[in-house]
């Protein structure tokens, strides 16, 4: 079920906003639930029961460390120190036990399903390539839908009850509602069980504010994802499903155009779900802040996806870089070869790992494993050259904070995100090198045969504007929400009529138009 269908926002979510109001406060949180697996059925049928395995995994999972710690707690006073010690890292050893046994089982299914086909292809070929003798059987599979983030959210709760930042719940049907929400089961955000449960499964009261406030962002994010995203489409479905026959602009025309549709179908369905989310009064975590405001790659990435790098840095980046082994690599390198390196070297080396894992989750490609490395060279410069840049700016006397340098950062960045896109984007590893080489050279292909017309480059192009300035007036710090709420009744009420007439009049649906499904529920 879309974030942009009719049956989604006119029936499914007016349905479950009028139960939810009319069900007793203490009980509202099944009505969510309810349709929460609902919801799920209607777009995965059985598979469905990949859900509840990682439920009720986790469930029981976080309880068997709860019991492991409460039994050492019971006694811990009436041990002498040595076997006290001894007895909690026998402790602490079961834990850890208990916790690589749900990451193993969470984990493993969401590898066999997604990542099969790509491991028994490669094993296959390399089988076939050196006369092996060995064959991995095809086999049907089928991905269950939102995979990819639910499973990152059941494991950073069962690790989170291990470090003993969370209490394991033992309600189960907060577990489950946190799991499975309807808001975040499709393509996220990734929400911690400390922002989200909660929230979700205590009743809450209707609100005149954040019911505007959730429309508001339901109608901007209808506008990025059906007028601007499904138009780009057009374009970018054109461009790369024939790239030998264009060149040149064309090129670079088709990668920015599939950065702006990239965003503003990401964003765009990010901002349904916040909205969705305000409607019973639930905050959903932000995902987007600006990203193409960045100055550099790691604030790119601070900004885009805000959810699944938090995960990375706190789930990976963090445990690698601590880790006895790298410590070791630290001091190892800061004695044999510079205190720079001592810096730097267990810092590449976790960021090696989260940079793998962020290519792996985007898909079983070996263009994302490529798309993952690429931004972690990116970040592996800043970081060997960073006394190189210090020194520069001081020798060069450059203002790091002038306008003119900032804009030039912004620029930079934007165009090293772009060829990252391209790279995203591409049929294949040896297909990007071809169209990034072909940027190079003289245009081919006519600018309005590129499956949009001049009223469809009309609209992207004020879209895109429009999109701007909304940025432009929030990095200033400007609630564009906060401002519309403040107006006179009368003028609210037109800017909602005209938000809803521009997009029943110029979203990209119906004749001539293809349907386009959220680009990141596929991932």
């Amino acid at each position: 079920m879309s974030y942009t269908s009719y049956f989604y926002l006119l029936f499914f979510l007016g349905a479950l906003v009028i139960l939810y109001y009319l069900m007793p406060l203490k009980r509202r949180w099944l009505v969510l639930l309810g349709g929460s697996y609902f919801f799920y059925w209607l777009a995965s049928g059985k598979l469905i029961v990949f859900l509840l395995i990682t439920t009720v995994s986790v469930y029981l999972g976080a309880l068997a460390m709860e019991r492991e710690q409460k039994a050492f707690d019971s006694v811990r006073k009436s041990l002498e120190k040595e076997e006290r010690k001894a007895r909690k890292a026998a402790m602490m050893r079961r834990k850890r036990h208990i916790v690589l046994a749900m990451v193993l089982i969470n984990v493993g299914l969401l590898a066999f399903l997604k990542y099969y086909h790509f491991f028994s292809a490669n094993v296959n070929a390399l089988g076939n390539s050196l006369n092996l003798g060995i064959q991995l059987p095809a086999l049907k599979l089928v991905m269950p839908l939102g995979i990819s983030f639910y499973t990152l959210s059941a494991v950073g709760y069962v690790i989170d009850v291990y470090r003993g930042q969370t209490a394991a719940d033992h309600h189960f049907g907060r577990l489950a509602l946190f799991l499975s929400l309807f808001t975040n089961i499709t393509e996220g955000p990734i929400s911690r069980y400390g922002q989200l449960a909660g929230q979700a499964f205590e009743g809450h009261r209707a609100d005149y504010r954040q019911f505007t406030f959730g429309a508001q962002l339901i109608l901007w994010g209808l506008f990025q994802k059906m007028v601007l995203a499904d138009r780009a489409a057009l374009l970018v479905s054109t461009v790369f499903g024939s790239p030998s026959d264009y060149s040149g602009g064309v090129v670079i025309l088709a990668m920015l155009v599939y950065t702006l549709q990239i965003y503003a179908d990401f964003a765009g369905c990010m901002d349904i779900v916040r909205g969705s989310g305000a409607l019973f009064g639930i905050e959903i975590t932000r995902n987007f802040h600006q990203p193409f405001f960045s100055r550099s790659i790691g604030e790119f990435w601070r900004r885009w996806h805000m959810t699944l790098g938090a995960w990375f840095k706190d789930y990976i980046f963090y445990p690698v870089t601590l880790s006895k082994t790298n410590m070791k690599l630290g001091r190892w390198a800061k004695k044999h070869l510079s205190p720079h390196l001592g810096q730097v070297m267990p810092t590449a080396f976790a960021l090696f790992f989260v940079w793998l894992a962020n290519g792996i989750w985007h898909g079983a490609a070996w263009k994302y494993v490529a798309y993952g490395m690429y931004y972690y060279v990116l970040t592996l410069f800043g970081l060997l050259f960073k006394p190189m840049i210090f020194l520069f700016y001081k020798k060069t006397g450059i203002q790091k904070d002038s306008r003119p340098w900032q804009f030039f950062l912004i620029l930079r960045t934007f165009i090293l995100v772009n060829i990252g896109m391209l790279l995203f984007r591409a049929d294949s590893l040896p297909v990007f090198a071809g169209m990034f080489v072909s940027m190079f050279r003289k245009t081919t292909g006519h600018w309005l045969e590129l499956g949009m017309d001049v009223h469809d480059l009309a609209v992207l192009a004020a879209g895109a504007l429009l999109m701007l300035v909304v940025g432009i007036l929030r990095e200033e710090g400007i609630c564009i929400r906060e401002r519309i709420a403040s107006l006179p009744i009368i003028w609210r009420w037109m800017i909602y009529a005209g938000a809803f007439c521009a997009i029943v009049l110029l979203g990209a649906y119906g004749s001539g138009y293809g349907v386009v499904d959220p680009l990141y529920a596929n991932f």
